[in-house]
């Protein structure tokens, strides 16, 4: 029989002393990009409201973790940070001066998310820009560059951006006059990738000629800026043809910006989320199956919670960039430590002289293996320590080199004066 006492729940995951090593590293580095782009970290509560997240276009109630309070009040576990965000800036930031840029670095809950090894607890960094009326797509551009740049910062070193827009693909289905039945086919069919139920049902039904072949053509409808000129001569549809100028002008700013080279455009792409109304993309590292980060205008969500504003942002999936980190995409910086060993007549000075080196920056680990120095040296090669100092009484300290093999005797006050490096 299971023993639960020795075993996580199904979803979720111990991060043993590397591999948090690694995460916290990708995450220090996406903070400089934000940050530098000056968006201002927000941490919301773990649990809200079902309100916050139920009705919003936000994750399925049936993912969400749900609970009652002691008063009776339906909870959830936070399954997405856009609400909760959109929240913050209806409630707190109302009357603040526009727009408001937002980051953040919070663990996620959803249920059901484990199967294929997908977690059902993770953590998401991502920003959101709120409130940059009549921006446009230089508001998008700029979070598809926060983007670009944030991964690039992560280390993952082969990765592309898709960018489609959810407009394109809703001024066809107007073009195509199917009914609400077949319309909903559709979207199921495009979130599936199950291009062959949707050519099953452009030829079962009577549409425009262009419209038949987009529909017949929709997972070609990729690659770079050319394929939004040739798409054009396929609809007359109104929103269609605004939603491929909106995708064309993004990508002009985005030349601006330099980072062309990592994006290409999908114009099958449809949002996970229903909130989304306008660009949205995506993006993958090399050999990832599902994207490391999603985002996309969201322009009604904030008009739930009272206060009607544009917005636009994205979330990197922490836990996705840390299976590429593992096929050596992402380095850590090693703070070798030294082990600071002692005699009984020299623990006095150990301990105080330890102390002092940390207080310069130096990694240092207290020995507990007791007075003998082989037992000491052993420990610290296991351990791969760059050296250890071996304090003999109150004024002697032996310095051992574990990379040169080299020992040096010298004063304690040599020491610290600067006589190590």
């Amino acid at each position: 029989m299971k023993n639960n006492m020795l075993h996580t729940p199904d979803g979720v995951k111990d991060y043993l002393p590397n591999e948090f090593a690694v995460k916290t590293e990708i995450e220090r580095r996406i903070e400089m990009v934000f940050c530098r782009y000056g968006y201002s970290p927000v941490s919301s509560p773990m649990f809200e409201n079902i309100e916050v997240f139920e009705g919003t276009g936000s994750v399925s109630p049936a993912k969400m973790y749900k609970f009652l309070d002691r008063d009776g009040t339906i909870l959830s576990l936070r399954p997405d940070m856009t609400p909760a965000i959109a929240r913050i800036a209806t409630t707190v930031y109302n009357d603040s001066d526009m727009p408001l840029r937002f980051c953040y670095f919070e663990n996620m809950f959803r249920y059901g998310e484990s199967y294929q090894g997908k977690l059902k607890e993770f953590t998401q960094a991502g920003i959101e820009l709120i409130g940059a009326e009549g921006a446009g797509g230089t508001a998008d551009a700029e979070v598809i560059a926060v983007a670009v740049n944030s991964l690039i910062a992560s280390g993952i070193i082969d990765f592309h951006l898709e960018i489609g827009c959810v407009k394109f693909l809703e001024g066809l289905l107007d073009e195509s006059g199917l009914n609400e039945e077949s319309r909903a086919k559709v979207m199921t069919a495009l979130i599936e990738r199950e291009f062959t139920a949707i050519e099953r049902i452009a030829k079962d039904n009577k549409m425009p000629k262009g419209v038949t072949e987009l529909f017949s053509r929709l997972p070609f409808l990729s690659g770079d800026i050319k394929i939004i000129e040739t798409v054009k001569e396929l609809t007359k549809n109104a929103i269609a043809l605004s939603a491929l100028d909106e995708i064309a002008e993004t990508y002009e700013i985005l030349r601006s910006y330099g980072v062309e080279k990592h994006i290409m455009i999908d114009l099958s792409m449809s949002g996970q989320l229903d909130y989304y109304t306008g660009l949205i993309f995506r993006g993958f590292a090399r050999n990832s199956g599902s994207p490391v980060l999603e985002g996309g205008r969201y322009d009604a969500l904030l008009s739930r919670f009272g206060c009607s504003r544009s917005a636009v942002g994205f979330a990197i999936k922490i836990n996705r960039l840390l299976d590429a980190a593992s096929n050596g995409c992402v380095e850590t910086e090693v703070h070798p430590k030294t082990l600071v060993a002692w005699a009984e007549q020299g623990r006095n000075s150990a301990l105080k002289t330890a102390d002092e080196l940390r207080r310069t920056g130096v990694c240092v680990e207290n020995s507990l293996a007791g007075a003998d120095v082989l037992i000491n040296l052993k420990y610290a090669e296991n351990k791969k320590f760059g050296g250890m100092l071996y304090f003999k009484d109150e004024e002697n300290v032996t310095i051992y080199d574990l990379t040169s093999g080299e020992e040096t005797n010298v004063k304690i006050n040599d020491l610290l004066s600067g006589g190590r490096n």
